[in-house]
């Protein structure tokens, strides 16, 4: 959902900016603006003395300016944090036992325990991703289940076999999972 809202709203700012950016340089290069147009023509100023002093004597004019600004600073900067953050865990720690420490590719361990979630009976698809810290991984996992499934019975087959592997073969105390089970849609079947 994240990705979906960025790349509407980069897109949306990006269309916005050019849009302005090539009238504003038509205008100031010759072209006759729009009745709409703000401004005239290039010696035009985009703020006029009186309208840069309009709201100097007011009280309340520049806490809200600052905070205005403030607030869209705030939301750049929490935008740029989400942008930046990894939501995939690259590697594990694993513990070796003398001290020292192994590295386990997270696409590895996710690509196991997908293909064992999905071996499972009953389990149409399967996907696992891994997030959460290296030293503290979390799973969280997909499941699409065939019709006439009981969920019960998959999830305990997941927590019993695939993700108990996946937690004793990376050497973890623990392994939190967030499991998300999903019915295959089918055709209704005649009873007869």
């Amino acid at each position: 959902m994240l990705r979906i809202v960025n790349r509407v709203l980069v897109g949306f700012v990006g269309l916005v900016l050019v849009v302005s950016g090539a009238a504003v340089l038509a205008v100031g290069l010759g072209a006759d603006p729009p009745s709409w147009w703000p401004h005239d023509g290039g010696n035009d100023v985009l703020l006029s003395d009186a309208e840069r002093t309009r709201w100097r004597d007011a009280g309340w004019w520049w806490p809200a300016v600052i905070a205005v600004l403030a607030l869209l600073v705030l939301l750049a900067l929490w935008w740029l944090t989400a942008v930046l953050r990894r939501h995939r865990l690259a590697e594990v720690l694993v513990d070796t036992g003398d001290g020292e420490g192994a590295l386990l590719r997270g696409r590895a361990l996710e690509g196991v325990l997908t293909t064992e979630a999905a071996e499972a009976d009953g389990v149409e698809r399967a996907h696992a991703r891994l997030t959460g810290r290296r030293n503290a991984p979390e799973a969280r996992v997909r499941l699409l289940l065939q019709p006439h499934v009981n969920p019960a019975d998959a999830l305990h087959t997941l927590t019993a076999e695939a993700l108990t592997h996946a937690r004793n073969s990376a050497g973890l105390a623990a392994l939190p999972a967030e499991v998300r089970l999903q019915g295959a849609k089918h055709r209704a079947e005649r009873v007869s």
